[in-house]
C-alpha cells in the first residue's frame, strides 16, 4: 500500500514528536537519579535543622519525604552516612530519623547542625508556661501579644462569680434570671449554644457555674455576669476593672462568654467597638493564677469529666484529664478551660503539678493540636526545673 507524501510526512512528524517526548521523560528521570558511591554506619548522633532549607528524600532521591520547614523543632538522629553521586558532583548525605521513627530518609549534611533541636510549638500562635508559685514565665512564644481568646474568657467571668459569693453578696442557691429572649435563643442555637434555658426551671448560680465551666455554656456565662453586676454592660466593665487592678495591660474584654460581637449581635448582647476579647497568653495565665490562688476549688470543679445539670449533660472537653486521650499520669492535670471560635482557633489553659515540683499553668492560643502541644509544653517546662 502506498502512502501519499503528505501522509508520510505527518506520520514521520508524529513519530518524531513521540520519540522526542519519550526521550524527554527518560532524561528527566535520569536527571533525578542519585547513585550510591559508599555507605557506612556511624555512631548515633542528634542533629536539627540549620535553616528552613532542605528536604529528606529516599536514597535514589526521586521521592521527597519531608521538608525541614515542616519540622521546625524536630531532633533528627543520624545513624548512617553515604556519599551520593549526582551527574558529575558528589555529596555527603546523612540517614536520619525522628525520635519515633515515623519519618526517615536521606538529607544533605549541610542542611543540618549537630545537637538536639530547641523546644518549640508548631501550631500555637501564642503560648506560655507559667510557674504558678513564682509567677515567672519559664517559656513563651509571642506571649505578650493580645489576640482573641474564645471561651477561656470565662475564667475571668467565673472568678467574679466566685468573688461575689466569697464576699457574701451572693449565694450558690440564688436564682439567676434566665428568661431573656436572647439568652433563650442562644441556648437553642446550634453554633452558639448547647445549654438550654427551659421556662419550667429556675436555674441557680451553681447550676450555671457548672454549665459555664464544664459545658462552656455561653448563655450561662452571660446570665451569671448579669447576676453579678445587674447588666451585661456593667459586668464587662467589671471584667476590665479587675484586669486593670491586676495590671494586665494586654487584656481587654467586650464579652462575658468569649463569643465575638459578630455572633452576639444577633442575640442582643454585643458590647463596645471591638469585635472580640483581646488578651495575651501571659495575661490569660495570670488570670488563671489569680483564680487558682484565690479560689482553689476551681481545680476540683474543673477536673470533673461530666455532670448532668437539669437533665442536660455538661461534658468537659479537657482531654488531658484522667481517663482521656491525652492524659499523662505524672503531670496530674486537674484543669482548666478549653475554648474555640473560628476567629480565635483552638485555645486551652491547662494546669497540673508533678510530684515534688511547682504547679505549672500553660496557655496555648490559636492552636490546631492544643492538647498534644500543651502536654509537650508542660513536660518541657518541668525539664527546666520548677522544683518545690
Amino acid at each position: 500500500m502506498r502512502i501519499s507524501k503528505f501522509k508520510g510526512f505527518m506520520l514521520a512528524l508524529l513519530f518524531a514528536v513521540t520519540l522526542g517526548a519519550a526521550a524527554n521523560v527518560q532524561v528527566t528521570a535520569s536527571a533525578a537519579t542519585y547513585t550510591t558511591v559508599s555507605t557506612k554506619t556511624v555512631t548515633k548522633a542528634a542533629y536539627h535543622k540549620k535553616s528552613t532549607s532542605g528536604a529528606i528524600y529516599n536514597k535514589a532521591h526521586n521521592k521527597r519525604i519531608a521538608t525541614m520547614k515542616g519540622y521546625p523543632n524536630t531532633t533528627w538522629y543520624v545513624t548512617q552516612q553515604a556519599t551520593l553521586k549526582h551527574s558529575n558532583s558528589k555529596g555527603i548525605y546523612y540517614y536520619v530519623a525522628n525520635k519515633s521513627g515515623s519519618v526517615k530518609g536521606w538529607i544533605w549534611h549541610g542542611y543540618l547542625k549537630k545537637g538536639t533541636a530547641p523546644f518549640g510549638l508548631k501550631y500555637a500562635k501564642n503560648a506560655v508556661a507559667l510557674d504558678y508559685t513564682t509567677g515567672k514565665a519559664v517559656w513563651s512564644k509571642s506571649a505578650n501579644t493580645a489576640r482573641p481568646i474564645a471561651s477561656v474568657s470565662k475564667l475571668m467571668t467565673l472568678y467574679l462569680v466566685l468573688d461575689k459569693i466569697d464576699n457574701g453578696s451572693g449565694k450558690w442557691t440564688d436564682i439567676v434570671k434566665t428568661n431573656d429572649s436572647g439568652l433563650v435563643a442562644m441556648g437553642n442555637s446550634a453554633s452558639c449554644g448547647g445549654f438550654k434555658f427551659y421556662s419550667n426551671h429556675k436555674y441557680t448560680v451553681k447550676e450555671l457555674y457548672d454549665a459555664a465551666l464544664l459545658d462552656s455554656s455561653n448563655n450561662a456565662a452571660i446570665a451569671l455576669g448579669q447576676w453579678v453586676s445587674g447588666s451585661n454592660a456593667k459586668f464587662i466593665k467589671k471584667m476590665n476593672a479587675q484586669a486593670q487592678s491586676w495590671n494586665l495591660d494586654k487584656a481587654s474584654f467586650v464579652s462575658a462568654s468569649g463569643l465575638e460581637n459578630s455572633d452576639l449581635k444577633a442575640f442582643g448582647y454585643s458590647y463596645g467597638s471591638a469585635n472580640a476579647n483581646m488578651v495575651s497568653a501571659k495575661d490569660v495565665a495570670l488570670i488563671a493564677q489569680h483564680l487558682i490562688k484565690d479560689y482553689p476549688q476551681i481545680l476540683t470543679d474543673g477536673s470533673v469529666g461530666s455532670k448532668t445539670v437539669n437533665g442536660q449533660l455538661c461534658y468537659n472537653y479537657n482531654n488531658m484529664l484522667q481517663g482521656r486521650k491525652y492524659y499523662q499520669a505524672s503531670l496530674n492535670v486537674d484543669g482548666l478551660k478549653t475554648g474555640y471560635t473560628p476567629l480565635a482557633g483552638y485555645c486551652f489553659v491547662g494546669t497540673g503539678q508533678k510530684a515534688g515540683k511547682h504547679r505549672v499553668i500553660t496557655v496555648v492560643l490559636h492552636d490546631e493540636n492544643e492538647f498534644t502541644e500543651t502536654r509537650s509544653l508542660m513536660n518541657y517546662a518541668y525539664s527546666l526545673g520548677m522544683d518545690a
